[in-house]
């Protein structure tokens, strides 16, 4: 699947979102858009204020906007708020998982790591980013990805690690588990999902 290659701190200043510690520095120094016009005060519209959430949380999530339409479809189907049920379809992603148990510093190293067979889900291998995890369901390293490097230097970051609530984390197996369906509060999201509902409600 095709995916944003351009320069990633860019993305975050367009969209005023820190991804990185290196989105977080430039944007302290460079809080506003990219470009000449990029500080200019212009008024933008009601639509484009809408678009424009619809691309950071795509941006966030690492998805294209097929899929992301396809989230939002499932989610206006589930009863109560629409928002908040495609935000909990997101944070289910496996790479998503990964990434807030702290096993990747990023979503789209999470992403990588899953897509190179790095994890079991409940004991069997899953590559696909995409998964979708459900309450109870273990993710853990391979056995054969525990004795790389990359896991090697993890080992120590987990020590002190601290995950969300919704999942939990035990560093020393070095796996997680989903214990229940995420809520708005616990997800933490800067995302404001009722602009996206109003999007595709057009």
């Amino acid at each position: 699947m095709a995916r944003y290659t351009g320069p990633k701190v860019k993305k975050a200043r367009s969209f005023g979102e820190a991804v990185t510690a290196k989105d977080a520095k430039v944007l302290m120094k460079r809080n506003y858009a990219p470009g000449q016009h990029g500080q200019s005060k212009g008024r933008v519209s009601e639509y484009g204020t809408q678009l424009k959430e619809k691309q950071k949380a795509k941006w966030t999530y690492g998805v294209l906007e097929k899929q992301f339409r396809k989230y939002f479809e499932e989610a206006s189907k589930k009863k109560g708020i629409t928002g908040d049920a495609l935000l909990q379809i997101l944070e289910s992603r496996l790479d998503n998982v990964v990434y807030r148990l702290g096993f990747a510093e990023t979503r789209a190293q999470a992403r990588q790591l899953v897509s190179h067979g790095f994890f079991d889900v409940n004991g069997k291998k899953v590559n696909i980013p995409s998964y979708r995890t459900r309450v109870g369901e273990t993710i853990s390293f391979r056995d054969t990805k525990k004795k790389s490097k990359y896991v090697e230097v993890l080992k120590q970051k987990l020590k002190n690690a601290k995950t969300q609530e919704w999942l939990e984390l035990n560093a020393d197996a070095l796996s997680g588990k989903v214990l229940s369906v995420p809520n708005q509060e616990q997800i933490e999201s800067r995302l404001n999902t009722q602009l996206i509902v109003e999007l595709y409600s057009r």
